[in-house]
């Protein structure tokens, strides 16, 4: 390979770079532009360039926002809806991780009569829309005497979020070769030890994957839930 072909590549990579650099930065521009005016205040926005960095940082956005900022006709700020969040997201993470482990390591590797139909009716859920189980999901925890608690909300996302963790699971445990989980057998270890020797041992990368995926699509429900609620309250306060 001669001189000017190695030129020729370095300038093709270099100008692939650039281009590259040049979109993150455009893709970026919005963030800037929002962290930057949240640290200034209303003068310096109103005659200030949107570009500029401020000239004397403030945090009062960030504390008017968080403590007495108006969400409908209550001015408590975002800390109550942040930590109803935290309430919420937190233990039916943790929960439907739990069991959708399990539940994949048994459908993978445990198998039964029904096991392929009972992964299909898993596999199904996943793909359905949450606005569907609204109207059914409010009428349950109504009945069960859990309309408008964490615990409810809780059950809710833990019982969508299953569906979801065992899929995961169950297709990362089918990589894993058979041969380990029935030398575990013929040396006694039952389900639990088997999950606990071989496939928990392997699951630190894939169990962070799985929890920030699981905590993005619980935080897209809530917001999803919360607009609802939100058009339906105003719908009520205006026939009122």
């Amino acid at each position: 390979m001669n001189r000017q072909t190695l030129l020729s590549i370095n300038f093709g990579r270099a100008m692939i770079y650039l281009l590259l650099v040049a979109f993150a930065l455009l893709y970026l521009a919005p963030l800037y532009v929002m962290i930057t005016t949240s640290f200034k205040d209303i003068e310096e926005i109103r005659s200030g360039n949107l570009m500029a960095p401020p000239l004397s940082p403030t945090f009062y956005a960030w504390t008017k926002a968080w403590s007495s900022a108006c969400t409908g006709s209550e001015c408590e700020g975002l800390a109550p809806f942040f930590w109803n969040s935290v309430k919420i997201v937190v233990p039916a993470v943790a929960i439907s991780t739990i069991i959708g482990a399990f539940n994949g390591y048994a459908l993978a590797k445990w198998s039964f009569k029904g096991s392929e139909f009972l992964f299909g009716a898993l596999l199904f859920g996943c793909f359905i829309p949450f606005q569907v189980i609204l109207l059914p999901m409010a009428k349950l925890l109504g009945s069960l005497g859990l309309a408008n608690t964490v615990t409810g909300l809780v059950m809710v996302h833990v019982i969508y979020g299953v569906a979801f963790t065992t899929l995961f699971f169950r297709n990362y445990y089918v990589g894993v070769p058979t041969e380990l989980v029935r030398a575990a057998r013929l040396d006694g270890a039952g389900f639990f030890n088997t999950f606990r020797h071989i496939f928990l041992a392997t699951l630190n990368t894939h169990l962070c994957s799985n929890r920030d995926m699981a905590i993005y699509a619980n935080m897209e429900r809530l917001s999803i839930r919360r607009s609802l609620f939100r058009r339906r309250n105003s719908a009520n306060n205006r026939c009122a």
